[in-house]
């Protein structure tokens, strides 16, 4: 790999010469077996696409992306995004763009396909206990193109050093601090520190930070959950400072890293002061935010820092479109999109706009609701006697959770903007996303 780029272009900019067919679900099945360019080329527009849909706002994903990489570079973080949200390259790309560090991911398929796109530099938010991955990573590592990864117990000190037993590779890895009733981590400084003391007397094991995720604790913004994220975060600081007492890192450059999407803001807070450009190791504090790139109109519009602040929010950068296949109760209508096409588990789909046609003009649906979701199809209420639904029209749809909405689709296009309540006109297919989940 070229480790002078962040990420392959050569590998992303050959998505264009992908061919679109049949398991493309959002191409339609006139333009099966062109090319990515050349159907960029044509200038489809929406009302040339067909329901159920997913679709991107061109606009809003760059007023996101540059609205964190902007946060991040005056507060003196990094980013290292995390990648499992879209699992795009191209998405990846305008956030290593932007200055982000590199990507994080989640399991050893997804570090593959990073890997295989050229990302430069990577981070598992998980602990290695694969042998095949550990032999992987042992194998694609360099210094100059690292995999970080975590560890949260003994027992994965102890299945790493089995595994590499004999080789001379070294892995760089943080220490996990995780809390009782959270995910995974060690659970508590003492026992974090124990694990600590084992990697630095490992071989093949190098400390180089810390690492938790605090979005496990909490799911609101009020008071208690962000008293139980804070609390975290100073428990995170504590370990690392008693790791600096004890002289456990093995390198010179050390990163702190928290920070989802939801509570990035107090992360800064809390760790910023343990940021060190002076004497001793260099400390950086990275935060790993990906849902911000998408945003919603669920779970993330409600909880984000800066929904909450009200300082420039990000926006909503994507929306599901359903048709009605079915009217026949007054007050209920039965959409063609459902858990295989639209996310649920942070909220249902919300209803907010209805036209006649795809592309054309729509109005707000005022009082509607998605009520529940099955495989294929979405139940929506509203009121009959102010709303006028019937089969055909097309609604649509506010989502939540850009996590589990990006997964169930393997292209996805981009529009050139939001279609508003006062648009009479069609909108034009800017790109298209390629996934890879």
């Amino acid at each position: 790999m070229n480790t002078s780029e962040a990420i392959s272009s050569a590998a992303v900019s050959g998505l264009a010469e992908r061919r679109l067919d049949w398991r493309h679900k959002a191409v339609p099945a006139t333009d099966n077996g062109t090319t990515h360019a050349d159907f960029l080329a044509a200038k489809h527009t929406l009302a040339e696409l067909q329901t159920p849909l997913l679709t991107l706002d061109a606009n809003a994903l760059a007023a996101n992306a540059d609205r964190l990489a902007k946060w991040c570079a005056e507060h003196g973080v990094l980013l290292a995004p995390h990648g499992k949200t879209t699992m795009s390259p191209q998405l990846w790309t305008e956030q290593l763009n932007r200055g982000a560090w590199g990507i994080t991911l989640a399991n050893f398929a997804q570090l593959r396909v990073a890997r295989e796109f050229g990302v430069r530099n990577l981070q598992l938010a998980n602990s290695l206990t694969d042998p095949h991955a550990i032999q992987w990573v042992a194998r694609v590592a360099t210094p100059d193109a690292p995999i970080l990864s975590w560890i949260d117990s003994l027992g994965t000190v102890d299945v790493i050093n089995r595994t590499l037993d004999g080789s001379d590779a070294v892995l760089d890895v943080l220490v996990e601090l995780g809390s009782h009733g959270g995910r995974t981590g060690a659970r508590g400084v003492d026992a974090a520190m124990e694990i600590a003391r084992a990697i630095s007397a490992s071989p093949n094991l190098r400390l180089v930070g810390v690492s938790g995720y605090e979005g496990s604790l909490a799911h609101t913004a009020d008071d208690a959950g962000l008293a139980a994220v804070r609390g975290y975060l100073a428990q995170m600081r504590l370990l690392h400072e008693e790791l600096l007492a004890e002289g456990l890192y093995g390198s010179a450059s050390v990163i702190i890293t928290a920070g989802g999407s939801a509570y990035f803001d107090d992360v800064v807070t809390v760790l910023s002061p343990c940021i060190n450009r002076g004497t001793g190791p260099r400390v950086d504090l990275m935060i790993r935010s990906g849902a911000y790139i998408i945003h919603d109109d669920g779970f993330y519009r409600g909880i984000s820092p800066f929904s909450r602040e009200g300082d420039a929010p990000f926006k909503a950068g994507m929306h599901g479109w359903a048709r009605v296949v079915s009217q026949t109760e007054p007050g209920l209508a039965i959409l063609d999109a459902g858990k295989r096409d639209l996310p649920f588990d942070e909220g249902l789909p919300e209803p907010q706009l209805i036209g006649s046609t795809l592309g054309g003009p729509m109005e707000p649906l005022v009082g509607a609701e998605i009520t529940s979701v099955n495989d294929q199809h979405s139940f929506m209420t509203f009121d009959a006697k102010t709303a006028t639904v019937n089969p055909g029209d097309v609604i649509r749809l506010g989502l939540s959770h850009p996590c589990t909405a990006f997964d169930k689709w393997t292209v996805i296009p981009v529009l050139n903007s939001s279609q508003d309540t006062t648009s009479s006109g069609d909108q034009t297919v800017v790109d298209l996303i390629h996934t890879f989940f």
